[in-house]
């Protein structure tokens, strides 16, 4: 591979893979952009169209294959007098369609000139000739390769009348489009046979003076090409890296309230829960709840009893209120790599609480103590930060980030191709 390949494959190849979807367009500005290239005219067309034989008598020597078979299954070259020729399969005659795929492939991709070859003798365009020249015309529009249009095989027509019939008939369906009728039999033998009138009768002489003014215009065509594609690429990547960065900020902005309001939600509720147990921790008299109950009383309704129930309770409905907060975000669970085999266990209330009995001195502690509360505001963010929803969420964020350098990088590429 050549240093201009390398380089070429060096800017294209991120552009393709931001914009998969403009690979034909992309393998178009690869040929633009290639150095001393002759000028390209495809030949098109369907099978047995005289397309082969067209193509000798322009080139004045019988390079391409004639037959009256299906020859033609490649994409047949051949370079004269600084022109590059390209025979192209006969259009719908294969029915695996690989046929159809090289002749687009001539006419996409490699040419700056378009002869679209009909044979007079079948009378009007087709359907799918017929959307092909349209085709051709729009891409006219947009590129500025020209198409010449050719009728082939006029001699085989009865007369003039009906020569005259034909060509009206398909000028309604070209309507604005010249055409080119042309004799590849008249032309050898006029010029065989040193005939003048044969040859001009032929109709490839005036052809040939298309062409001519035709090839004069393919650099600037090139030109126009190459800053089209150049600029309708970078307008579409401008497009997509504005979309990626408001998408980027949108995902960011949504990581940071999502923190806030995980963060302010439980401080709250942990506010409220201290407020709800200051009647409990700081209750007056003894602590019944520390007072151990023996054997006798092991059936009897004790105060110690009664205490440590109250206490449950209240913090029964703490754990409750904090759990509630953890399912509307989404972080009830443990991370994979925490998890044990005991799937009960496996909860982040369990991780951060504990199952220790709680008394007076540790509800304490825990909620009503502004450390304490601190202490369950950083356990429990963290493993809210590793729920799944907000691993999904900072994933989401990385492949966005890496879609948009993706995108820049496809910018800079561009850019060096427009300042080359």
């Amino acid at each position: 591979m050549n240093q201009l390949a390398l380089s070429l494959d060096q800017v294209l190849e991120p552009v393709l893979a931001v914009l998969p979807q403009r690979r034909w367009d992309l393998d178009r500005l690869r040929v633009l952009l290639q150095l001393n290239v002759p000028p390209t005219v495809t030949v098109v067309g369907k099978y047995n169209h005289g397309k082969s034989r067209l193509l000798n008598e322009l080139m004045g020597s019988d390079v391409f294959n004639v037959a009256d078979r299906r020859e033609t299954v490649a994409l047949a070259e051949h370079v004269h007098e600084g022109v590059r020729w390209l025979d192209a399969p006969g259009l719908y005659a294969d029915v695996a369609l690989q046929d159809d795929a090289l002749a687009r492939e001539a006419m996409g991709l490699q040419a700056d000139i378009r002869l679209f070859v009909h044979a007079a003798k079948e009378g009007e365009l087709d359907a799918l000739e017929s959307n092909l020249l349209q085709e051709l015309a729009a891409d006219h529009q947009r590129s500025q390769r020209q198409n010449l249009m050719v009728i082939s095989q006029i001699d085989q027509l009865a007369d003039d009348e009906q020569q005259e019939k034909v060509l009206g008939a398909i000028a309604q369906q070209c309507a604005g489009v010249t055409l080119h009728p042309v004799s590849s039999t008249r032309y050898r033998q006029g010029r065989d046979g040193g005939k003048q009138r044969m040859l001009e009768k032929s109709g490839i002489p005036a052809l040939q003076a298309s062409l001519e003014a035709a090839l004069k215009r393919v650099p600037q065509a090139r030109e126009f090409e190459r800053e089209a594609l150049l600029t309708e690429l970078t307008q579409e990547l401008n497009v997509l890296q504005q979309a990626q960065e408001q998408n980027l900020q949108s995902l960011q902005q949504t990581q940071k309230q999502q923190h806030i309001d995980f963060v302010d939600g439980l401080r709250k509720i942990l506010e409220g829960i201290a407020k709800d147990l200051e009647p409990v921790v700081n209750a007056p008299g003894v602590d019944h709840s520390l007072v151990p109950d023996t054997f006798e009383f092991g059936f009897k309704m004790t105060a110690g009893k009664q205490e440590r129930a109250r206490l449950q309770i209240a913090y029964s409905r703490a754990c409750i209120a904090i759990n509630g907060h953890l399912v509307e975000y989404g972080a009830v669970g443990l991370p994979a790599a925490q998890r044990t085999s005991v799937r009960s266990m496996d909860t982040v209330m369990i991780a951060v609480m504990g199952v220790s009995v709680k008394y007076r001195d540790d509800l304490r502690r825990i909620f009503c103590e502004q450390a304490g509360r601190d202490k369950l505001v950083q356990d429990f963010t963290h493993y809210f930060e590793v729920s799944d929803g907000r691993v999904a969420l900072e994933k989401q964020i990385e492949a966005t980030e890496n879609q948009l350098e993706q995108t820049r990088q496809a910018l800079e590429g561009l850019s060096t191709l427009e300042h080359a």
